[in-house]
């Protein structure tokens, strides 16, 4: 088996509701998936955060269990049919998964081919590592290794660069281009209301807006919506 993955820039998109934006190609991805695991870990209200993608999945047919952080969570993961990683804070997300021992378990279920769907935080939590999230570091993990679904980075939310601006801190592109003065495994920056869709060894970009491609001693470049992404797996 090969991963099957959705991995989402972000789960509101500007004028739009919760989800709006992807919940068709959430229900072409988890076609004849009945129901799934959620990961509440990268908020702090996990309930509620669980309740409302509940709310939001079941137009889709799609029956949601709320992981829990502890044995019965482990069971959880181990009988996923699927598994949702939603955003907030990375730190918190990944620390909770490590601490609870549901890292490995969530790794090993998503490369044997159960379909893992992420989100900003749970999209950042499919990579080799987290070093390229926007996100504070509210908790300290035990490392910032993550699970290496793909084999590339991704930076959710990307922000092109803003002609005429006046803020005198590095934008997004600056901040990555700094990011690869120490690393060389590529960066993409999935602009919201983008995502990567990933099926064994063909990835593809889908969404209303691109994505930017960075490499290690290379200038960047575009990629539109429906762009094959596949040499980078």
């Amino acid at each position: 088996m090969q991963p099957r993955l959705l991995l989402i820039s972000n789960s509101v998109n500007h004028g739009q509701g919760f989800l709006d934006h992807v919940l068709a190609e959430m229900d072409d991805f988890l076609e004849g998936v009945h129901g799934l695991v959620f990961v509440p870990f990268a908020q702090k209200d996990r309930k509620g955060y669980g309740a409302r993608v509940a709310a939001r999945l079941v137009d889709i047919g799609i029956e949601v269990a709320t992981l829990t952080a502890d044995e019965r969570g482990q069971r959880m993961l181990r009988e996923a049919e699927a598994v949702f990683a939603g955003g907030g804070n990375t730190f918190r997300l990944l620390k909770t998964l490590q601490d609870a021992g549901l890292l490995p378990i969530l790794r090993e279920r998503a490369l044997a081919g159960m379909p893992y769907i992420g989100s900003s935080a749970g999209t950042n939590l499919a990579c080799p590592t987290i070093r390229t999230t926007n996100d504070m570091p509210i908790v300290q993990p035990v490392s910032f290794e993550a699970m290496g679904l793909v084999p590339f980075q991704i930076n959710p939310h990307y922000i092109d660069p803003a002609p005429g601006s006046t803020h005198m801190g590095e934008t997004r592109e600056q901040r990555i281009k700094e990011f690869h003065e120490e690393n060389e495994v590529p960066v993409v920056g999935i602009r919201e209301g983008s995502w990567i869709r990933v099926e064994g060894d063909r990835a593809t970009l889908g969404g209303a807006n691109g994505a930017r491609i960075f490499r290690h001693d290379r200038e960047p470049e575009e990629r539109k919506s429906g762009a094959e992404l596949s040499d980078l797996v």
